[in-house]
């Protein structure tokens, strides 16, 4: 595996000055009652390092937990080893969502973060945003709110893995995808995968034949268009049906 990202001084990471006003995903993640002098005090915390590339970690389990991390460009998974020794994908991360909150309470991650693909982040050390929190009550709120979106996606992970198919985990894992880029105001209906096959098996509990297989056999039936990692859905009522879930359905 890649070695982990080698631990950067403050001072070296401060150089590469973060602008939230300047992003297009602030309003992704971060709250939207953040005015602009709280935004100018939440930007003096965060930091901004180089980017990293497919297969170097953000951080690994047993790391000692410090920081939240929210995807500025790019993708990352989260994973946890298994006893066997085996990798588990927890999540997949796309830009404007955060990650690195499951270390939160304990003194370590219990997971480790990947870059699937070239990929930046920004770091935001957590003891100085709770401090900050305190005092900014939008703040506060938001990070609720991404515990608790937190806590939803693994419920929806278990219920993928205990009581569906393999058809309806890989429909519901595009829908949401598609949803996910539509918060983006990118196209919810083309797309490129960030992962690979064997990665969706790993996470939805499936042998990447399988993946291949399923994901043909809704090409065949109209439903997507496959050319490698680029998705195209055609039909997005009947992925909502195939998925059997109440995600939203992919819009134009």
């Amino acid at each position: 595996m890649a070695p982990s990202v080698p631990a950067q001084p403050h001072t070296e990471l401060a150089r590469h000055e973060a602008h939230c006003e300047d992003c297009g995903l602030n309003l992704i993640c971060l709250p939207v009652a953040v005015d602009d002098d709280d935004l100018h005090r939440l930007e003096t915390i965060i930091e901004r390092g180089r980017p990293l590339q497919r297969g170097e970690h953000v951080f690994r389990s047993g790391t000692p937990f410090e920081s939240i991390y929210a995807v500025r460009s790019g993708a990352f998974k989260t994973y946890r080893l298994t006893p066997d020794g085996d990798e588990q994908i927890m999540g997949f991360h796309l830009p404007g969502e955060i990650f690195g909150l499951g270390g939160l309470g304990h003194e370590n991650h219990s997971n480790a973060a990947v870059a699937l693909e070239t990929s930046a982040v920004c770091e935001i050390p957590f003891d100085r945003v709770e401090a900050l929190a305190r005092e900014i009550p939008g703040l506060q709120r938001h990070m609720f709110q991404l515990l608790s979106k937190e806590i939803s996606e693994d419920e929806q992970l278990l219920v993928l893995l205990s009581k569906r198919s393999a058809e309806e985990r890989i429909a519901a894992l595009m829908l949401s995808l598609s949803a996910r880029l539509r918060r983006r105001h990118l196209s919810a209906t083309r797309f490129r995968l960030p992962m690979s096959r064997g990665d969706i098996g790993n996470y939805l509990g499936l042998v990447v034949e399988t993946v291949s297989r399923v994901l043909t056999r809704l090409q065949n039936q109209g439903v997507i268009e496959v050319e490698g990692k680029e998705i195209h859905i055609l039909e997005p009522e009947r992925l909502t049906a195939i998925a059997g879930t109440q995600v939203q359905s992919a819009g134009a």
